[in-house]
């Protein structure tokens, strides 16, 4: 038995586990800095935190792939197929992961284009409540009832989104139905005057009293006070309650649909 070459295959063995491992040292090491030097650039050029870190450790993913490669190569092993292997499981990954790239996609431009963000009130994707959350690839949707809602951010983005948060105000729809022989007039300066003493009622623009159309049982007007999105609930019930209480101390009659029945002789 050749001792001697043995001894000096464990050798050569034994220096290229050492060099493998450290090449592996320096190279976790390196990955490491890089992936923060690169989420440092991005924080600096104000990309969103979220696509940051996701992008810092989707580059550490592929380093440290690369850098298993190169170690395999080192060792004699045919790496040409694995990268193929590699590739080919990505694409098919990719195809089924299709939608899941469809919302991840749409979870980027969401945090870049900022249509909405967190706190805003909105209606998307047939949701309406507050957005507590946008990841990237589900934005989190808490509804009036206080229920937490998930919804696709391909789903949202593709959809129709009303965000009431941005304009400094918005305008409480509501209609007052008067009975037929009320003055339209007095009715409407009664309201004028009482909708600025409702809490978070805008004086600019006034409240919008007018007559809004007419029906069986009489005029119907149509009551706007404005204010903003954060007391948009207490201003609406507040001035259904004002109608109440101010048509009440006016002692108007309550709306009643008249129908009047003829009969026709000989019939």
């Amino acid at each position: 038995m050749d001792y001697s070459a043995i001894t000096q295959t464990l050798i050569n063995v034994g220096i290229k586990l050492l060099g493998a491992v450290f090449v592996l040292i320096v190279g976790r090491i390196v990955i490491g800095w890089t992936s923060k030097i690169v989420r440092r650039l991005l924080e600096r050029q104000k990309v969103e935190p979220t696509v940051a870190r996701y992008l810092g450790s989707t580059l550490a993913v592929l380093l440290n792939i690369a850098l298993a490669i190169g170690i395999l190569g080192y060792f004699g092993f045919e790496t040409t197929t694995f990268a193929a292997f590699i590739a080919a499981a990505g694409i098919a990954i990719g195809t089924a992961w299709s939608g899941l790239l469809a919302h991840f996609a749409a979870g980027v431009f969401l945090i870049m284009l900022r249509p909405i963000k967190v706190g805003d009130f909105v209606t998307a994707a047939g949701i309406t409540g507050t957005v507590k959350d946008i990841g990237l690839f589900v934005t989190i949707i808490e509804t009036m009832d206080n229920v937490s809602t998930i919804v696709g951010n391909n789903k949202l983005f593709s959809d129709n989104i009303m965000n009431y948060s941005v304009n400094p105000y918005r305008r409480v729809d509501l209609v007052a139905q008067l009975a037929h022989g009320v003055d339209v007039k007095d009715a409407i300066e009664r309201l004028r005057r009482a909708l600025p003493g409702i809490p978070n009622v805008k004086d600019d623009p006034a409240p919008v009293v007018q007559i809004l159309e007419f029906n069986l049982a009489g005029p119907v007007l149509c009551v706007r006070p404005f204010c903003h999105t954060d007391n948009y609930w207490q201003v609406y019930f507040d001035t259904n309650m004002l109608i109440r209480t101010t048509f009440g101390d006016a002692a108007y009659p309550v709306p009643e649909t008249h129908h009047r029945v003829q009969q026709r002789a000989g019939a």
